[in-house]
């Protein structure tokens, strides 16, 4: 094997490894966020170098404000708006056979 297919093969994984964790932080968000949380206790320790705490406080997910930019969707007052064509009342199709 040579040195440049080892290099590909390290890229290709790090590419895989990246889309799966965006996967599943995007599936399992609560999940994530207790893995990301107990992670960022563990690496933030007293004691611990401070690259290793940098990286905790790094990884330390985002808590929801309350307001409606984070995203949190807990009470359902900033979901997406429906269509105007959709609040109206819809009037049903009639089907009529051709005259010959």
């Amino acid at each position: 094997m040579t040195a440049g297919l080892l290099l590909q093969y390290a890229v290709i994984g790090l590419v895989v490894l990246a889309s799966v964790l965006a996967v599943f932080r995007k599936l399992a968000p609560q999940l994530s966020n207790r893995w990301l949380a107990a992670a960022s206790i563990r690496l933030g320790r007293h004691g611990r170098t401070a690259w290793l705490r940098a990286l905790g406080r790094r990884l330390q997910p985002k808590q929801a404000t309350g307001d409606c930019s984070d995203g949190c969707s807990t009470c359902g007052a900033c979901g997406p708006k429906p269509p105007a064509s959709a609040r109206v009342d819809a009037v049903p199709l009639e089907f009529r056979p051709r005259d010959r």
